[in-house]
């Protein structure tokens, strides 16, 4: 995620995305608009997800994680680790994008 574009019109880039291409896409939770951190929900195939979370790669650059590890995960643990993060952070947003064909590309590496 771009560090200098607020979270509210970042969310708003990937609706258009997604819409461009076709994938169902829901705000699951509607954090602070200005700088609240955006979590991904990223559903590969029925009960199949990984999660995208904010973080900086070894340079210090911008970059996604995967805090729930590479291999896709219930959809109930993934359910359960964010509403965990929503415990801790009010101003939390949740995305989810439904993508079981690949096509929606990150704007930044996961590392």
């Amino acid at each position: 995620m771009n560090q200098r574009l607020k979270s509210s019109i970042w969310v708003e880039a990937q609706i258009r995305q997604c819409n461009r291409l076709a994938l169902p896409f829901y705000v699951l939770a509607c954090g602070d608009g200005d700088a609240g951190m955006i979590l991904i929900k990223l559903i590969r195939a029925a009960d199949e997800v990984t999660i995208l979370s904010p973080t900086r790669d070894e340079e210090g650059r911008p970059a996604w994680s995967r805090p729930l590890g590479e291999e896709l995960v219930a959809e109930e643990t993934a359910d359960s680790w964010l509403s965990r993060q929503q415990g801790y952070d009010p101003d939390l947003w949740i995305i989810e994008i439904d993508d079981p064909a690949g096509l929606w590309d990150p704007d930044l590496p996961i590392v």
